[in-house]
């Protein structure tokens, strides 16, 4: 009766995917090292990570944590401020890339954890600010540059894991008073709001924000109505038209979708962390550390799946009405997709520690 019930399970909880993502099969760089963040601006796609070389056409390069490809090509571009330490977040608009992480100097110039950088010329601009603390996360909205992290300050000003900064002036904006507890480890903007994830227990003195809340995206006042539930902490989060996407650790990891009321709408359990997400229509992408989809939500030790599962080695696939996919291209390594973005036009990114997907040889990026 169990092995029927099981069967049942399966069979109900895999569909067909919405939408064709076959293969690592799309022309771009790798790298030696790893890749935490992708941005995209016009036809260029902006990679940063702790790599000091990209391999291109059978020859390598050195591309200190910063490179560009052509996005049509594949071609690795010219574009290489050198950064000397990791670079764990990218943003991009018209005339500006926006780098943050670990480093100390971009381009020759002396930066302290924070850049902006000509997208064509690559080089540094004026912008420059003191942080202290550790950024994670960045976006770009309603004129702002938003920054999260492990911060306490940043240029004097006195903050809370949380800063936006003028687009216009590059001037902190003291006026968007967002404050998290705990460090915040990712950041999405839409319809006037900025999403947060992270470790947090409260946002704004409200404890019922908790490692998932949204914020005014000019005043940083809290949106009270949304008001998921997460039960650990979220690494990555994406939001469209139907709603907030979260990738969450914890017992196992998982894969959430809600309402922007914060109601869950889906969620899948994987056997390790989920750490990245992205949507391409109507299917959701999903990156990890797991090597297997639980077909139902309970799960044990080190994430074990209690109630039988699919092979799905650090990528995934789900439909908008939360069933898996057949979509399996496996990637390697250990802590596998750090990563993923989706382009303008539907091209789905992936970055981290692999070394190869789906077996083709694709060290630390791909495109599907």
């Amino acid at each position: 009766m169990r092995l029927l019930v099981l069967i049942l399970l399966l069979a109900l909880s895999v569909a067909a995917p919405a939408r064709a993502v076959e293969s690592a099969a799309r022309s771009a760089p790798t790298f030696n090292g790893t890749v935490y963040a992708i941005a995209y601006l016009g036809g260029t796609v902006y990679v940063g990570g702790g790599f000091t070389e990209a391999r291109w056409g059978g020859r390598r390069y050195p591309r200190q944590r910063l490179a560009a490809f052509d996005g049509r090509t594949g071609a690795l571009l010219d574009w290489a401020p050198p950064a000397d330490g990791t670079v764990r977040a990218l943003a991009a608009t018209r005339g500006a890339v926006y780098a943050a992480g670990g480093f100390h100097r971009v381009g020759g110039a002396k930066r302290d954890s924070i850049a902006r950088i000509d997208p064509v010329a690559g080089t540094v601009t004026s912008f420059r600010h003191d942080i202290a603390g550790t950024p994670y996360a960045l976006a770009i909205g309603d004129g702002r540059l938003y920054l999260g992290g492990s911060l306490t300050a940043v240029s004097g000003h006195a903050l809370r894991n949380l800063a936006a900064f003028s687009l216009a002036t590059g001037r902190v904006d003291t006026r968007w008073r967002a404050g998290a507890d705990d460090r915040v480890r990712t950041l999405a903007v839409s319809g006037g709001q900025v999403f947060l994830g992270g470790v947090f227990r409260e946002v704004n003195d409200d404890r019922r924000s908790v490692r998932l809340a949204a914020v005014d995206g000019v005043t940083g006042v809290l949106d009270r109505y949304f008001r998921p539930s997460v039960a650990a902490e979220v690494n990555a989060i994406t939001v469209n038209r139907a709603g907030v996407y979260a990738a969450t650790g914890g017992q196992g990891g998982r894969a959430v979708a809600y309402t922007l009321d914060g109601t869950t709408r889906w969620q899948r359990v994987f056997d390790g962390d989920a750490t990245a997400i992205t949507t391409v229509g109507e299917v959701t992408y999903v990156g990890g550390h797991f090597d297997r989809v639980c077909l139902t939500t309970r799960n044990g030790p080190r994430g074990a799946c209690l109630d039988g599962s699919a092979p799905r080695v650090k990528l995934a696939a789900v439909t908008g009405d939360g069933r898996l996919t057949e979509w399996n291209p496996q990637a390697n390594g250990v802590a596998g997709v750090r990563v993923l973005t989706t382009d303008p036009i539907g091209v789905l990114d992936a970055g981290g520690d692999f070394t190869a997907i789906g077996g083709l040889d694709r060290p630390r990026f791909a495109r599907f």
